[in-house]
């Protein structure tokens, strides 16, 4: 038998470069690449379509695609397209930043409750968020570049319901830092998209009505409605927009699972027409399962915090109607998450979107470090908001301020215009988190924290030390002595003027929707409702139902006598922009809109 001798022959030194190079590369791309498990399509080339949400479905779901294997929630309704790219952002003015509190940065869910003729949750109105619908006067300026700046401002004003003086201090959330100079750093951004059956329902209407069944568009609204999901895409792609070429991003979907839809990579390496196009075809699919979706971005993003913490920013972005019904709906446990992200750098922001979306839900998460959330109830309103403030929504600069306070005359009452206002003692304030904010003539946006004092000596003194840490993990200190003698109803400013105005108008808004709500869960048609068209006798704990807007006499008459008030006091607090609440409380003097 004829023998077969194999003779090796040493490779070039130019072909044994290439493949080392080639290897290496490969062991990169895989040692590198942000999922967890080996990515169902190559790694992506520059400007290429990485979307991979079908593969992601397909393979939790056993080879079905979205739209098999699930009774979907309905078609998304059309949504017009924008015409043109963004404008660059609004200019900021040509002095220092302003800053505000973290937690909601709008109260839009009642307003727009209000006058769709339903009624709104307490959670709807926040101070916090309240106040950011207007600008106040921070006081002088700052020296150098000094990142915090507080300034205090007192006030004795008589309640408009009780004719009792009130004694208030307010902090003014300065800075030091020009609006010239402020850039934010890289973006390491993972997006949170809820594509659950309930965002099918149009974006001005209830998914559950009072009685918990599901509402079903029918005739023309199927045509003429948006729906949430459409309402939200635009709003991603608005959000995308604002994206830098080396910032990365990635996308996670959620119904009952979580699915991923895009990897952790930059701007510059993908085709964003495509992606966008991916964005705008998703239609809804199950049930709601938003710890799924937190879990998904936390791992996807554990790459991103390797990266260094002075050029990179990490956050995750939820647009959700925030109304969990499968998985662990626990609040404690999803804040536990959020609250463990941000220990490691990782901060969140809700976007809620609809008219039912559940602010019970985010006012608990917008209270961890790092944390806010925005309402979207116009796409067109989401995005000119974005065009001036997504820098701002992505950058805290703030972390950790606490205000002692130390009088033998005053002390601390109620904390208004935080989300840690309830964490508030007699000797100190807490806020989590303040981030930068618009700045014009009138002063910044939300720029202002009031507390209520209670009066308990006749020593006029009160002494304020302020400590904060800033993004690099510094702590500084200011320390500051208001002598504090009401001679009668006085007011130091026209912003603290404007702010016990607001203070006072939400703590009305808040104690009649938390009476109101618990009178209508008491009603035996609540008690009666129909069971779920899933065959579950009650809805979740966060699912919201609409309740029809509905004031007793005694309610009218009383928003009435405020409303008396609120002009009288609106030319003082020199801000033609109040008007806008005049129109609400015309609203609930009349008892519908």
């Amino acid at each position: 038998m004829p023998r077969f001798h194999c003779r090796t022959q040493p490779l070039p030194p130019i072909v044994l470069l290439i493949l080392l190079s080639l290897t290496t590369t490969a062991l990169y791309q895989f040692v590198a690449s942000p999922t967890l498990a080996a990515p169902s399509k190559a790694a992506a080339r520059s400007g290429e379509d990485d979307w991979q949400f079908e593969e992601d479905y397909a393979r939790v779901h056993k080879g079905n695609t979205p739209g098999q294997g699930h009774r979907a929630g309905g078609p998304a309704a059309k949504f017009a397209r924008p015409a043109a790219p963004s404008p660059a952002p609004a200019a900021m003015g040509a002095g220092n930043l302003g800053l505000s509190a973290g937690g909601a940065k709008d109260i839009a869910n009642f307003r727009e409750n209000i006058a769709k003729g339903f009624l709104p949750q307490p959670s709807d109105v926040t101070y916090e968020g309240l106040f950011y619908d207007y600008s106040f006067d921070t006081g002088g300026e700052c020296a150098g570049t000094t990142l915090f700046c507080p300034s205090y401002a007192t006030a004795v004003s008589n309640d408009p319901m009780t004719g009792k003086p009130e004694y208030y201090l307010s902090v003014g959330l300065g800075s030091g830092v020009k609006a010239a100079d402020f850039s934010r750093k890289k973006l390491n951004l993972m997006l949170v998209l809820d594509v659950s059956g309930s965002m099918s329902s149009p974006f001005d209407k209830y998914y559950y009505d009072r009685f918990g069944n599901r509402h079903e568009a029918t005739g023309t609204e199927k045509d003429a409605g948006t729906s949430k999901l459409a309402a939200a895409a635009e709003a991603l792609i608005a959000l995308l927009d604002h994206l830098n070429p080396d910032d990365r991003f990635g996308l996670v979907l959620f119904d009952q699972y979580a699915y991923t839809a895009l990897t952790l990579r930059s701007v510059g390496q993908r085709d964003m027409a495509a992606i966008k196009g991916h964005i705008r075809a998703l239609r809804p699919l199950g049930s709601t399962n938003l710890d799924a979706g937190l879990a998904l971005a936390t791992d996807l993003m554990r790459p991103a915090r390797e990266s260094d913490p002075g050029q990179y920013e990490n956050r995750i972005v939820f647009m959700t109607d925030a109304m969990p019904n499968i998985g662990d709906t626990s609040d404690k446990a999803f804040l536990s998450r959020i609250e463990d992200n941000a220990k490691a750098r990782l901060y969140a922001t809700v976007i809620g979107i609809g008219v039912d979306f559940n602010t019970a839900l985010t006012e608990a998460i917008t209270k961890a470090r790092g944390a806010n959330s925005y309402s979207v109830h116009s796409a067109a309103a989401f995005r000119k908001r974005l065009d001036a403030e997504f820098d701002f929504m992505v950058t805290p600069l703030v972390f950790d301020l606490r205000l002692d306070f130390t009088s033998a005359g005053y002390a601390i009452d109620t904390v208004y215009g935080s989300p840690e206002a309830d964490a508030a003692t007699g000797e100190l304030m807490r806020v989590n988190t303040l981030f930068p904010s618009p700045t014009t003539d009138e002063g910044s946006r939300g720029g202002l924290i009031l507390l209520r004092l209670k009066k308990t000596g006749n020593n006029p003194g009160i002494v304020l030390t302020a400590r904060y840490e800033d993004r690099s993990g510094k702590r500084h200190e200011t320390a500051a002595t208001v002598d504090f003698r009401p001679a009668g109803v006085a007011y130091e400013t026209p912003s603290i003027r404007k702010g016990i105005l607001l203070a006072r108008y939400a703590t009305l808004l808040r104690d009649w929707l938390g009476a109101a709500g618990s009178a209508e869960r008491d009603t035996p048609a609540q008690e009666a409702a129909a069971p779920r068209p899933d065959g579950r006798p009650q809805l979740g704990e966060w699912e919201r139902q609409s309740r029809q807007l509905r004031l007793t006499a005694a309610q009218r008459k009383q928003f009435s006598r405020f409303r008396d008030y609120f002009q009288e006091e609106m030319a003082p607090c020199q801000d033609a922009s109040l008007t806008q609440e005049l129109e609400v409380l015309d609203t609930l003097r009349q008892g519908q809109p």
